[in-house]
C-alpha cells in the first residue's frame, strides 16, 4: 500500500517492508532485558530480535513513560532525539470515584497478571507478616489472570499459614474493577518492573490509595499520590502496607492521587501520537 507512515504501537516492525517507509513503534517496557529468567525463553529471543534490530530501524519511538525512554537509550543504545515520551492514559468513564461503591473493606487489592515479575511473592509474605499488627480480619485480593512460572504464586499463601486470607479471583473484567478498587484498603503493586503501571492511574481514579515500587516508571506515573516501598524487600512492603492503614495517611494519598491523574488522558496520549506521524 501507498503508505505516509506505517504506525505499530507494539514492540515490533514487518522484517520485509518497502525500502523508505517511515515507521513508528510504541515501546510499552523492556522488561525481558532486565528480568530474562522471569520471561519464557522464547518471548526474551523474540523481544531481543525485535528490540535490538527493528527499533534501530525504525524512524521514531515512542516510549510510554521516561523511565522506557533512558531504558532504550541505555540498554539497546537508541539515540535520546529520535524518541518522544507519550503517557498512556486510563478509561475516564469506566474508573473514576463514585461515593455509592466507596463503604470501605477489608482486604488489599493487587490487579494484574500473576507472574514473577510481579512481585507477589514478597507480597504475600509482607502480608503474613502483618498478621501481628491486624489479627486475621484483613484479606488479600488478587485481580488477574494466571501468567507464567505462577505455580509457586498460587501455592505460597497455604504454605505461609494464610490460604484462607488470600483470595484468587483470575480475570476480572474492567467492569467489575472499579468496585474493587473504590472499596479496597489500598492497591498494592510493588512490581519489579513496569513500563508504564495502568492499574496505578485505575486506583487513582477510583479514589483507592496506592503502594507502589520505588524504581522503574512506577514514581513517575503515580506523582505523589502513592506510598513507595523497597520492591526487593518484603519488610519494606509489610511496613508501607501498616504505613497506609494509617486514615489521614489514606486520605492525604488518595487527595493527591486525584492530582495526578489529572496529567494523563488517553486524548492527550491520541493528539501527541498524531503530532508524531505528521511531524514524519
Amino acid at each position: 500500500d501507498k503508505l505516509d507512515v506505517l504506525f505499530v504501537p507494539a514492540h515490533t516492525l514487518p522484517l520485509i517492508r518497502k525500502p523508505g517507509l517511515k515507521t513508528v513503534v510504541t515501546v510499552h517496557d523492556l522488561g525481558a532485558e532486565y528480568l530474562p529468567t522471569m520471561h519464557q525463553l522464547k518471548q526474551v529471543l523474540y523481544l531481543k530480535l525485535m528490540t535490538h534490530f527493528q527499533l534501530k530501524s525504525a524512524t521514531k519511538i515512542i516510549a510510554v513513560s521516561k523511565a522506557t525512554r533512558d531504558d532504550l537509550v541505555r540498554k539497546i543504545g537508541i539515540n535520546p532525539n529520535k524518541i518522544a515520551v507519550i503517557y498512556e492514559g486510563y478509561d475516564k468513564n469506566k474508573f473514576n470515584y463514585d461515593t455509592k461503591n466507596h463503604s470501605l473493606s477489608d482486604y488489599f487489592l493487587f490487579v494484574g497478571t500473576v507472574q514473577p515479575r510481579k512481585n507477589l511473592e514478597r507480597v504475600i509474605e509482607a502480608f503474613a507478616m502483618i498478621r501481628s499488627h491486624f489479627g486475621d480480619g484483613i484479606k488479600l485480593i488478587i485481580a488477574g489472570p494466571k501468567g507464567w512460572l505462577s505455580g509457586p504464586i498460587y501455592a505460597l499463601p497455604k504454605k505461609l499459614g494464610v490460604g484462607d486470607r488470600v483470595k484468587f479471583l483470575g480475570y476480572v473484567p474492567d467492569e467489575k474493577l472499579p468496585t474493587l478498587y473504590s472499596r479496597a484498603i489500598a492497591l498494592v503493586l510493588p512490581s519489579l518492573f513496569e513500563g508504564f503501571g495502568l492499574p496505578i492511574l485505575e486506583a487513582q481514579a477510583c479514589g483507592c490509595p496506592v503502594l507502589t515500587s520505588n524504581i522503574s516508571s512506577m514514581p513517575e506515573v503515580a506523582g505523589k499520590g502513592a506510598l513507595l516501598v523497597d520492591p526487593y524487600s518484603a519488610e519494606s512492603i509489610k511496613n508501607g502496607m501498616v504505613k497506609i492503614m494509617n486514615n489521614s495517611l489514606r486520605l492525604k494519598i488518595k487527595e493527591l492521587g486525584f492530582e495526578n491523574i489529572k496529567r494523563f488522558s488517553w486524548e492527550k496520549c491520541a493528539e501527541e501520537t498524531l503530532e508524531v506521524l505528521e511531524g514524519l
